[in-house]
């Protein structure tokens, strides 16, 4: 019996039903983690974040990583992928935002294919909230070099070009910028004020096969502070969007 699963499932005010629906699996299975059995590095993710709680804490045994209890105080959920990372993570990223939302990526293309990511940007916009994205330049060499490296050739200017298209309406709204970058990105960055999202970048594999790390901005963090420092050098560098 997983008592510290269960106890977190009722602080949440989750049932077995919700958390498979979330996740996409049977009910059944989501009765087995409950009773013992051991979930994937994927889906204890997904539960921890579900829940708010430490995957530590609801599973000390699974071992690895993310049982050491001398890591950073910043670093929360560790997803293995990008695709791992649910939906609703996303939008309670960017809808907590009260001051700042910033994005960097070559194509970002995910985010701007879903139209309710997209609304709330506007929102956020809006409302006040500085909204800051900078993508890939398509005419320049880096995206093109990245679409090599992962192995779809010229298909990455391409998908900084999609993704422009849906991102461009968003430049009417006040308080929203975008700019265009020639840098070699190491990783992907969203941000919504303290929190972020940090996508790895790893040569040969897609951005969507690589892990994600969840980060929460603390007095004197220092990895929250070198990924703002990243974020802002790009962006002083970048190109306005013409």
């Amino acid at each position: 019996m997983n008592e510290p699963l269960r106890r977190a499932l009722l602080r949440a005010r989750l049932r077995e039903d919700d958390i498979a629906a979330r996740l996409g699996v049977d009910p059944k299975t989501v009765r087995r983690w409950l009773n013992g059995r051991m979930p994937y590095p994927h889906n204890r993710a997904a539960i921890a974040e579900l829940v708010g709680a430490d995957e530590a804490e609801l599973w000390p045994d699974a071992g690895g990583l993310l049982a050491v209890r001398s890591r950073p105080e910043e670093l929360g959920t560790v997803y293995p992928h990008r695709w791992a990372v649910p939906r609703e993570v996303w939008v309670r990223l960017f809808g907590s935002a009260e001051r700042e939302i910033a994005i960097l990526a070559y194509s970002a293309l995910f985010l701007a294919e879903d139209a309710g990511i997209l609304r709330i940007l506007a929102e956020k916009g809006r409302a006040g909230v500085t909204v800051r994205i900078a993508l890939g330049d398509p005419d320049g060499p880096h995206a093109a070099q990245r679409g090599e490296e992962e192995g779809i050739g010229d298909a990455m200017p391409a998908k900084v070009r999609n993704a422009l298209t849906l991102y461009r309406p968003l430049t009417a709204v006040q308080n929203i910028e975008i700019r265009l970058h020639r840098t070699v990105l190491y990783n992907s960055i969203y941000r919504a004020d303290d929190q972020f999202l940090v996508n790895q970048h790893t040569y040969g594999i897609p951005a969507a096969q690589a892990p994600v790390f969840c980060l929460c901005d603390t007095d004197g963090g220092e990895m929250t502070a070198l990924y703002l420092d990243s974020f802002e050098h790009i962006w002083t560098c970048a190109a306005r969007l013409a």
